[in-house]
C-alpha cells in the first residue's frame, strides 16, 4: 500500500517527484511496429487488415463491416437490463451535450459591420472504441452522442472483434442507439490506419476520436503528424484521479474511488490529498481491505505501487497542488465542495461532494469521459459537441460599415507594409466617392 507523505516535510525536488506521473509507455519498438502497420495498411488496404486481424486478434471475419443482421442479432441477444442502462445513459449524455453545444452568433462590431460565427460539422469522423480487458459501450456513447448532435455526415466506428469474429453486442447496441450503422470489426493500430487513410472497406476520416492502448495511442500520434493523415481528438495517456478529502469524508468512499481508477490499468495514477492524518491512515487500511475482493486486484495493485497519499496543512494547499497537477478527474470530497470550486483552475472533470463518485461520470451522469490526461488539462478540455464542429467566421459590411472602419484598416495595413491590403480598402472608398 502507498505510504502517507507529509507535504510540509518535502523539498521542492521531492514534491516534483511525488507528483510525477508513471513514465509513458513509449517503447521505440512500439513506434517502429506502428509505423510499419500504418505503411502496410496504406499500401495494401483490406488485404493487410485481414492479415493483421488474423495474426493479432486470432480471427478472420468474413466481412469487416458489421451487417444489419449482426446488429439485429446482437440486440436480441443482449440482456434487457443492459439495454435499458445504455438507453438511460444515452438520454442523459444527450441532454447535457445538447445544452452545452456551442450556438451560432452574430455581433455588430460597428454600425453596418456584422460579424458572425457559424457552425459546420466535420464531414468524416472516425470513432475508436477499445475492447481490451472488457468491452466499452460507454465509450461508444461518449463519442457517438456528440457526433450525432453535431450532425457529422459520415461517422465510422471501429472496435476490435472477439475470438468468434463478432463485435461485442453491447458496443453494437450503443452504436446503433447513436445512429451509427457503419461499424467495422477492427482494432489496434490497424484500425487507426484504416480510418486515417481509407481502404476498400473502410472510408477515410478527417478526424479520429477515442482512447486505446499504447499501439492505438502511438498510431493516433503518427497519423496526426503525417501530411496525408487525419486529425485526432487528443493523445490519451493513462487514466488518473486526484481526490481531495477532509476529516468528514468516509474512508470507505475515498478508497473505493481510488480503486475504481486503479483497476483501469497498471499505469493508472491515483492520488489522495487530505488535511487529516487519521483519514489518510483509514483510507490506506480500506485500500487493503477492498483490494482483497476485487476481480482486477492484480491490475489495481500494480497501479497502487505508484499511488500517493499526501498529507497537507490545509485544503487550500491541496487545491493548489491539484492545480499544478491538473488531473483528468478531480473529486472534492469535502464539506461545502461548491465553495471550493472557484479555486479549481485545471481539471478534466470535477466531482463535488461525497455522493458524486467519478464512476458515475464514466457512465451516465451526462458529461463526457474522454478527458485530457498527463497534465493536458492545463490547456485543453474533454470531448464535447464542439470537438465535432468547425467554427467558421463570417463578416458582412454595408457601405456605411466600410466607411466606418476603412481608416482603421488602412492605417494598420500601412504599418505592416502591406500596400495591396490598404488599396483593397481605399479603392472601394474611391469608387464610392466617384458615385457621389
Amino acid at each position: 500500500m502507498p505510504k502517507i507523505l507529509d507535504w510540509s516535510r518535502l523539498d521542492a525536488a521531492a514534491r516534483r517527484a511525488v507528483l510525477q506521473r508513471p513514465p509513458p509507455a513509449r517503447d521505440p519498438r512500439i513506434a517502429a511496429d506502428v509505423a510499419r502497420i500504418l505503411d502496410d495498411v496504406r499500401a495494401h488496404g483490406d488485404a493487410e487488415l485481414r492479415r493483421l486481424t488474423r495474426r493479432l486478434d486470432g480471427c478472420e471475419p468474413a466481412d469487416f463491416a458489421v451487417s444489419e443482421t449482426e446488429f439485429v442479432t446482437s440486440e436480441r441477444a443482449l440482456d434487457t437490463g443492459v439495454k435499458a442502462a445504455i438507453d438511460e445513459a444515452r438520454g442523459r449524455i444527450e441532454r447535457f451535450h445538447c445544452a452545452t453545444a456551442p450556438p451560432p452568433l452574430r455581433v455588430e462590431t460597428a454600425p453596418g459591420v456584422a460579424c458572425e460565427r457559424i457552425l459546420r460539422p466535420i464531414r468524416r469522423v472516425g470513432l475508436y472504441v477499445p475492447a481490451g480487458g472488457a468491452p466499452l459501450p460507454s465509450t461508444a456513447l461518449m463519442l457517438g452522442v456528440p457526433a450525432r448532435i453535431a450532425q457529422c455526415p459520415q461517422v465510422t466506428l471501429c472496435t476490435p472483434p472477439r475470438a468468434d469474429g463478432c463485435c461485442d453486442p453491447a458496443v453494437l447496441y450503443a452504436a446503433a442507439r447513436c445512429g451509427i450503422r457503419r461499424v467495422f470489426k477492427l482494432g489496434g493500430a490497424q484500425a487507426i490506419a484504416a480510418m486515417a487513410y481509407g481502404t476498400g472497406s473502410v472510408p477515410a476520416c478527417d478526424k479520429i476520436f477515442g482512447p486505446g492502448n499504447a499501439w492505438v495511442t502511438e498510431a493516433k500520434r503518427q497519423v496526426a503528424a503525417a501530411a496525408d493523415g487525419a486529425a485526432i481528438d487528443m493523445v490519451a495517456g493513462p487514466s488518473e484521479v486526484l481526490v481531495i478529502a477532509d476529516r468528514h469524508a468516509k474512508a470507505e468512499f475515498v478508497a473505493a474511488d481510488l480503486l475504481a481508477q486503479a483497476e483501469h490499468g497498471p499505469d493508472s495514477q491515483v492520488i489522495l490529498i487530505t488535511d487529516c492524518a487519521d483519514l489518510a491512515q483509514r483510507t490506506a487500511a480500506e485500500l487493503s481491505a477492498q483490494l482483497a475482493t476485487l476481480p482486477r486486484a492484480k491490475i489495481a495493485r500494480q497501479a497502487l505501487a505508484h499511488a500517493r497519499l499526501i498529507l497537507v496543512d490545509s485544503l487550500a494547499t491541496a487545491i493548489a497542488i491539484s492545480n499544478d497537477y491538473a488531473p483528468e478527474h478531480l473529486i472534492l470530497n469535502v464539506v461545502a465542495p461548491r465553495d471550493r470550486l472557484g479555486d479549481v483552475e485545471s481539471a478534466g472533470s470535477v466531482f463535488l461532494g461525497a455522493w458524486s463518485p467519478e464512476a458515475v461520470g464514466d457512465y451516465c451522469s451526462g458529461t463526457n469521459h474522454v478527458l485530457p490526461t498527463n497534465g493536458r488539462a492545463h490547456v485543453s478540455s474533454g470531448i464535447s459537441v464542439a470537438s465535432f464542429l468547425k467554427h467558421v467566421t463570417v463578416q458582412e459590411l454595408s457601405v456605411e460599415g466600410l466607411a466606418a472602419v476603412a481608416a482603421c484598416a488602412a492605417a494598420l495595413a500601412r504599418t505592416e507594409g502591406l500596400v495591396a491590403h490598404e488599396r483593397a480598402v481605399t479603392r472601394r472608398l474611391a469608387a464610392l466617392a466617384e458615385c457621389e
